[in-house]
């Protein structure tokens, strides 16, 4: 999906939802959207929490989560864990011990890893992309709002937009396979993800995580951007204008905003043609989304490409040449 100046310039469906029972893709498909729940859901719940006054950017863990208080960790503070540079190490395949304790203990057990995990650069210093600082950020989010992740941007955010294609799907919930495109052919969970989060870490504590989790089509995506980048004053739901600006704003010494990506100086997966001020995120499961600050222009793409497996990387090249292409013509 395309749109310019919050109008929908081209909006098309390619391929197939699952190859094996050769299910179309639609314009309606759901996606696993992967790492765009650290932009679109935990980002944004921490930016409710700092406009309602209950959290600030400064705020370290020690002061936000007591357990942190006597750890290496308590001087972390929200912008770090925001912009990648707590410290903490990118990714641990927690999932595998997590399996072997019983399902309703295990997000307690996750919490546990998180505070013992050592630090593995100083805090501030080196930018280090990480699911376990957003893993931090969803504690923090439940312990402050006293909710969880998922009911709070629900509630606060998606539902006053009229968002009904965006949700974390839980476990235990009722989903209609119909609507998703299938993901990967899960190597442990032995299934073809349909409407499971793909995430091994965030699937086995039920779904909701804040570094994965999200689903949503291409719709309701480009209406949560909107929102964001044709922020108004009188929505009584909305975001401020001032603050939207200061999580935009590219981090110094950074490459990267709070929560949003910024474009690489050099092979940029959106490509040479958005301007500098310009945000995004990509999802480990194929999807993206470009939104130029300055053109008011809006690309996603939402794919499946571990679908049936991840070793495909085809994707790496093609994100550059789409987002030109589609630059080129627009401009």
């Amino acid at each position: 999906m395309v749109s310019k100046n919050d109008s929908i310039v081209f909006f098309e469906a390619y391929g197939y939802a699952n190859i094996f029972s050769k299910r179309i893709m639609t314009k309606n498909t759901v996606f696993d959207l992967a790492s765009l729940t650290k932009p679109l859901a935990t980002t944004l719940a921490v930016m409710k929490l700092i406009q309602q006054g209950k959290l600030d950017l400064e705020q370290n863990l020690g002061t936000v989560l007591p357990e942190f208080r006597n750890t290496d960790k308590k001087q972390i503070s929200i912008r770090n864990l925001l912009c990648h540079n707590s410290g903490l190490p990118d990714y641990r395949p927690y999932y595998i011990e997590l399996l072997k304790i019983p399902y309703n203990f295990r997000k307690n057990a996750l919490r546990n890893f998180l505070i013992n995990e050592p630090l593995i650069h100083p805090i501030g210093n080196d930018a280090l992309y990480s699911d376990l600082g957003f893993m931090v950020l969803e504690w923090i989010v439940e312990k402050v709002s006293e909710r969880s992740l998922d009911y709070l941007v629900i509630q606060d955010i998606y539902r006053p937009l009229g968002l009904e294609h965006l949700f974390f799907a839980r476990l235990n919930s009722e989903s209609y396979m119909d609507c998703f495109a299938a993901t990967e052919l899960c190597p442990w969970r032995k299934i073809l993800l349909n409407g499971l989060v793909h995430d091994d870490n965030a699937y086995v504590v039920g779904g909701i995580a804040g570094h994965a989790g999200l689903f949503g089509t291409a719709m309701d995506v480009k209406v949560l951007l909107s929102s964001l980048l044709f922020a108004s004053h009188e929505h009584p739901y909305g975001f401020k204008k001032e603050l939207i600006s200061k999580f935009f704003e590219r981090q110094q010494g950074s490459d990267r905003a709070l929560g949003f990506d910024t474009p690489s100086l050099s092979d940029s997966s959106c490509g040479s043609h958005f301007s500098k001020r310009s945000i995004g995120h990509l999802g480990f499961t194929g999807t993206s989304f470009w939104m130029d600050l300055d053109q008011s222009i809006i690309v996603i793409l939402l794919t499946n490409r571990v679908h049936p497996s991840r070793d495909n990387n085809k994707i790496k090249k093609f994100r550059p040449i789409l987002h030109d292409a589609v630059m080129e013509i627009i401009l």
